[in-house]
Protein backbone atom coordinates (compact mmCIF):
# COMPACT_ATOMS: atom_id res chain seq x y z
CA UNK A 1 0.00 0.00 0.00
CA UNK A 2 1.85 3.74 -1.06
CA UNK A 3 1.81 6.43 1.79
CA UNK A 4 -1.32 7.98 2.46
CA UNK A 5 -0.08 11.95 3.50
CA UNK A 6 -3.78 12.67 4.89
CA UNK A 7 -4.91 9.49 6.41
CA UNK A 8 -4.62 7.91 9.34
CA UNK A 9 -5.56 4.19 10.95
CA UNK A 10 -7.20 3.37 14.26
CA UNK A 11 -6.91 -0.02 15.60
CA UNK A 12 -9.80 -0.52 18.16
CA UNK A 13 -9.10 -3.36 21.04
CA UNK A 14 -10.98 -4.31 23.90
CA UNK A 15 -8.30 -3.91 26.29
CA UNK A 16 -8.58 -4.65 30.22
CA UNK A 17 -8.17 -3.38 33.33
CA UNK A 18 -7.12 -6.39 34.77
CA UNK A 19 -4.94 -7.92 32.04
CA UNK A 20 -2.29 -5.37 31.14
CA UNK A 21 -1.38 -8.39 28.48
CA UNK A 22 -4.89 -7.62 26.51
CA UNK A 23 -3.68 -4.73 24.83
CA UNK A 24 -0.35 -5.68 24.26
CA UNK A 25 -0.78 -7.21 20.53
CA UNK A 26 -2.94 -4.19 19.35
CA UNK A 27 -0.17 -1.92 20.79
CA UNK A 28 2.80 -4.35 18.83
CA UNK A 29 0.69 -4.61 15.34
CA UNK A 30 0.02 -0.70 15.93
CA UNK A 31 4.16 0.10 16.17
CA UNK A 32 5.08 -2.04 13.42
CA UNK A 33 2.47 -0.08 10.49
CA UNK A 34 3.83 3.12 12.39
CA UNK A 35 7.26 1.48 11.40
CA UNK A 36 5.97 0.84 7.69
CA UNK A 37 5.43 4.74 7.36
CA UNK A 38 2.09 3.76 5.46
CA UNK A 39 -0.26 6.08 6.86
CA UNK A 40 0.59 9.80 8.08
CA UNK A 41 -0.89 8.65 11.57
CA UNK A 42 -1.53 5.44 13.59
CA UNK A 43 -3.21 4.96 16.73
CA UNK A 44 -5.18 2.96 19.24
CA UNK A 45 -8.11 3.12 21.26
CA UNK A 46 -9.77 0.76 23.95
CA UNK A 47 -13.04 0.10 25.07
CA UNK A 48 -11.14 -1.01 28.47
CA UNK A 49 -8.34 1.33 28.56
CA UNK A 50 -6.75 4.24 27.66
CA UNK A 51 -6.93 6.19 25.31
CA UNK A 52 -10.72 4.87 25.44
CA UNK A 53 -12.79 5.19 22.14
CA UNK A 54 -14.50 8.83 23.33
CA UNK A 55 -10.96 9.78 23.71
CA UNK A 56 -10.44 8.69 19.60
CA UNK A 57 -12.49 11.34 18.69
CA UNK A 58 -9.85 13.81 19.26
CA UNK A 59 -7.23 12.20 17.83
CA UNK A 60 -6.92 13.45 14.23
CA UNK A 61 -6.68 16.86 13.38
CA UNK A 62 -9.33 17.73 10.95
CA UNK A 63 -7.23 19.82 8.73
CA UNK A 64 -4.51 17.08 7.81
CA UNK A 65 -6.18 13.85 8.88
CA UNK A 66 -8.82 13.83 5.83
CA UNK A 67 -9.42 10.12 6.25
CA UNK A 68 -9.62 7.71 9.06
CA UNK A 69 -9.65 3.73 8.68
CA UNK A 70 -11.13 2.11 11.79
CA UNK A 71 -10.06 -1.68 12.26
CA UNK A 72 -11.79 -3.52 14.92
CA UNK A 73 -8.73 -6.02 16.66
CA UNK A 74 -11.46 -8.47 17.25
CA UNK A 75 -11.90 -12.14 15.96
CA UNK A 76 -14.92 -11.80 15.30
CA UNK A 77 -18.26 -9.61 14.38
CA UNK A 78 -20.73 -9.08 17.68
CA UNK A 79 -21.85 -6.96 20.11
CA UNK A 80 -18.88 -4.83 20.49
CA UNK A 81 -18.23 -4.41 16.41
CA UNK A 82 -21.70 -4.10 15.81
CA UNK A 83 -23.00 -1.85 18.69
CA UNK A 84 -20.00 -0.67 20.87
CA UNK A 85 -17.88 0.61 18.41
CA UNK A 86 -20.12 1.99 16.27
CA UNK A 87 -21.87 3.91 19.44
CA UNK A 88 -19.28 4.86 20.72
CA UNK A 89 -16.97 6.39 17.53
CA UNK A 90 -20.46 7.92 16.68
CA UNK A 91 -20.34 6.13 13.62
CA UNK A 92 -23.15 5.79 11.34
CA UNK A 93 -22.00 2.80 8.67
CA UNK A 94 -19.03 2.21 6.60
CA UNK A 95 -18.68 5.75 6.01
CA UNK A 96 -19.22 8.55 8.63
CA UNK A 97 -18.52 12.28 7.73
CA UNK A 98 -17.98 14.38 10.50
CA UNK A 99 -18.58 17.61 10.91
CA UNK A 100 -15.47 18.73 9.71
CA UNK A 101 -15.41 17.02 6.45
CA UNK A 102 -13.33 13.98 7.66
CA UNK A 103 -14.75 11.08 6.70
CA UNK A 104 -14.31 7.94 8.91
CA UNK A 105 -13.95 4.55 7.54
CA UNK A 106 -15.55 1.29 9.74
CA UNK A 107 -13.48 -1.91 8.48
CA UNK A 108 -14.64 -4.99 9.17
CA UNK A 109 -12.69 -7.02 11.83
CA UNK A 110 -9.48 -8.98 11.58
CA UNK A 111 -11.12 -12.05 12.40
CA UNK A 112 -13.13 -11.89 8.75
CA UNK A 113 -9.90 -11.66 6.96
CA UNK A 114 -9.32 -14.64 4.37
CA UNK A 115 -5.79 -14.97 5.78
CA UNK A 116 -6.57 -15.98 9.28
CA UNK A 117 -6.86 -19.29 7.64
CA UNK A 118 -3.21 -19.57 6.89
CA UNK A 119 -2.00 -18.05 9.93
CA UNK A 120 -3.74 -20.66 12.21
CA UNK A 121 -2.15 -23.01 9.96
CA UNK A 122 1.64 -20.95 10.35
CA UNK A 123 0.75 -21.24 14.06
CA UNK A 124 0.02 -24.99 13.99
CA UNK A 125 2.89 -25.86 12.40
CA UNK A 126 5.29 -23.60 14.75
CA UNK A 127 4.07 -25.16 17.93
CA UNK A 128 4.15 -28.84 16.66
CA UNK A 129 6.80 -28.82 14.12
CA UNK A 130 7.76 -32.36 13.89
CA UNK A 131 3.98 -33.89 14.40
CA UNK A 132 2.93 -35.92 11.35
CA UNK A 133 -0.75 -33.89 10.25
CA UNK A 134 -1.85 -37.36 9.47
CA UNK A 135 -1.79 -38.54 12.70
CA UNK A 136 -2.82 -35.13 14.50
CA UNK A 137 -6.19 -33.57 15.23
CA UNK A 138 -6.31 -29.50 15.21
CA UNK A 139 -8.63 -27.99 17.75
CA UNK A 140 -9.57 -24.04 17.38
CA UNK A 141 -10.38 -22.96 20.53
CA UNK A 142 -12.95 -20.13 20.67
CA UNK A 143 -14.98 -18.54 23.79
CA UNK A 144 -18.54 -19.24 23.11
CA UNK A 145 -21.81 -17.52 24.32
CA UNK A 146 -25.10 -18.14 24.31
CA UNK A 147 -25.56 -14.14 24.50
CA UNK A 148 -24.51 -13.63 20.86
CA UNK A 149 -24.32 -16.43 18.27
CA UNK A 150 -21.66 -14.81 15.87
CA UNK A 151 -19.39 -15.60 18.77
CA UNK A 152 -18.92 -19.35 17.35
CA UNK A 153 -18.95 -18.65 13.84
CA UNK A 154 -15.42 -17.27 13.08
CA UNK A 155 -14.15 -20.35 14.58
CA UNK A 156 -16.34 -22.62 13.06
CA UNK A 157 -15.33 -21.25 9.64
CA UNK A 158 -11.71 -21.50 10.14
CA UNK A 159 -12.35 -24.92 10.90
CA UNK A 160 -14.27 -25.82 7.86
CA UNK A 161 -11.65 -24.23 5.49
CA UNK A 162 -9.01 -25.95 7.14
CA UNK A 163 -10.50 -29.19 7.17
CA UNK A 164 -11.34 -28.55 3.39
CA UNK A 165 -7.61 -28.75 2.76
CA UNK A 166 -7.50 -32.47 3.58
CA UNK A 167 -4.38 -31.56 5.92
CA UNK A 168 -4.68 -33.13 9.53
CA UNK A 169 -6.43 -36.08 10.20
CA UNK A 170 -9.31 -33.62 12.00
CA UNK A 171 -10.10 -30.18 12.64
CA UNK A 172 -12.53 -29.38 15.28
CA UNK A 173 -13.92 -25.99 16.53
CA UNK A 174 -14.49 -26.35 20.24
CA UNK A 175 -15.34 -23.66 22.49
CA UNK A 176 -15.17 -22.85 26.50
CA UNK A 177 -18.87 -22.18 27.07
CA UNK A 178 -20.66 -24.21 24.28
CA UNK A 179 -20.64 -27.69 22.97
CA UNK A 180 -18.40 -29.26 21.36
CA UNK A 181 -17.01 -28.04 24.94
CA UNK A 182 -12.93 -27.65 24.77
CA UNK A 183 -12.98 -30.25 28.33
CA UNK A 184 -14.57 -32.74 26.12
CA UNK A 185 -11.04 -33.10 23.89
CA UNK A 186 -9.99 -36.90 24.94
CA UNK A 187 -13.82 -37.68 23.64
CA UNK A 188 -13.61 -35.67 20.50
CA UNK A 189 -9.94 -37.28 19.35
CA UNK A 190 -9.00 -40.42 18.81
CA UNK A 191 -5.14 -38.95 17.56
CA UNK A 192 -1.84 -39.95 19.11
CA UNK A 193 -1.12 -36.14 18.89
CA UNK A 194 -3.63 -33.11 19.24
CA UNK A 195 -2.28 -28.87 18.82
CA UNK A 196 -4.69 -26.51 20.44
CA UNK A 197 -4.78 -23.21 19.07
CA UNK A 198 -6.37 -20.07 20.69
CA UNK A 199 -8.74 -18.72 18.54
CA UNK A 200 -8.45 -15.18 20.55
CA UNK A 201 -6.82 -11.75 20.07
CA UNK A 202 -4.42 -11.83 22.83
CA UNK A 203 -2.86 -13.93 25.59
CA UNK A 204 -4.40 -13.89 28.77
CA UNK A 205 -6.85 -15.56 31.26
CA UNK A 206 -8.04 -17.74 29.06
CA UNK A 207 -5.32 -18.94 27.65
CA UNK A 208 -3.04 -19.03 30.52
CA UNK A 209 -5.55 -20.44 33.10
CA UNK A 210 -8.73 -21.41 32.04
CA UNK A 211 -8.34 -23.55 28.38
CA UNK A 212 -5.17 -25.08 30.18
CA UNK A 213 -7.48 -25.64 33.37
CA UNK A 214 -10.12 -27.23 30.74
CA UNK A 215 -7.36 -29.40 28.97
CA UNK A 216 -5.90 -30.82 32.19
CA UNK A 217 -2.49 -29.16 31.99
CA UNK A 218 -1.15 -27.70 35.15
CA UNK A 219 -0.10 -24.24 34.82
CA UNK A 220 3.36 -23.60 35.31
CA UNK A 221 4.66 -20.81 38.08
CA UNK A 222 5.27 -18.55 34.52
CA UNK A 223 2.17 -18.16 32.56
CA UNK A 224 3.93 -17.40 29.45
CA UNK A 225 6.21 -20.46 29.45
CA UNK A 226 3.37 -22.75 29.48
CA UNK A 227 3.67 -22.21 25.78
CA UNK A 228 7.23 -23.49 26.25
CA UNK A 229 6.53 -26.80 27.39
CA UNK A 230 5.02 -29.00 24.46
CA UNK A 231 4.04 -31.55 24.40
CA UNK A 232 2.05 -32.48 27.33
CA UNK A 233 1.69 -36.45 27.58
CA UNK A 234 -1.73 -36.71 28.66
CA UNK A 235 -3.78 -39.87 28.41
CA UNK A 236 -0.72 -41.41 25.97
CA UNK A 237 -1.15 -38.81 23.44
CA UNK A 238 0.92 -35.94 22.85
CA UNK A 239 -0.92 -32.38 23.40
CA UNK A 240 0.39 -28.90 22.27
CA UNK A 241 -0.59 -25.66 23.05
CA UNK A 242 0.23 -22.79 21.10
CA UNK A 243 -0.30 -19.06 22.00
CA UNK A 244 -3.75 -16.76 20.96
CA UNK A 245 -3.52 -16.36 17.22
CA UNK A 246 -3.70 -12.62 17.53
CA UNK A 247 -0.21 -12.40 19.07
CA UNK A 248 0.91 -13.69 15.53
CA UNK A 249 2.86 -10.86 13.78
CA UNK A 250 1.12 -11.60 10.36
CA UNK A 251 -1.61 -9.45 11.71
CA UNK A 252 -0.18 -6.10 10.82
CA UNK A 253 -0.65 -7.29 7.35
CA UNK A 254 -3.90 -7.76 7.88
CA UNK A 255 -5.26 -4.83 9.84
CA UNK A 256 -3.41 -2.90 7.22
CA UNK A 257 -5.70 -4.86 4.04
CA UNK A 258 -8.79 -4.38 6.10
CA UNK A 259 -7.86 -0.73 6.33
CA UNK A 260 -7.86 -0.66 2.53
CA UNK A 261 -10.60 -2.64 1.55
CA UNK A 262 -13.33 -0.07 2.49
CA UNK A 263 -13.58 2.56 -1.03
CA UNK A 264 -13.79 6.17 -1.02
Amino acid sequence: MERKQDAALLIVGHGSTLNPDSSAPTLSHAAEIRRRNIFAQVECAFWKEEPSLRDALFLFDPVSIRDVAVVPNFISEGYFTQTVIPRELELNGRMTKRPSGQIWKYCEPVGNHPAMTDLLLKRARETAPAVDPRQTTLLIAAHGTDLNENSAVAAKREADRIRALGQYSAVLNVYMEEPPLISNWRKLTDTPNVIVVPFFIADGLHSYEDIPGLLGIATPHSERSIFLRNPYKIDNRSLFYAPSIGTDSGFADIIVEQAGSVAS
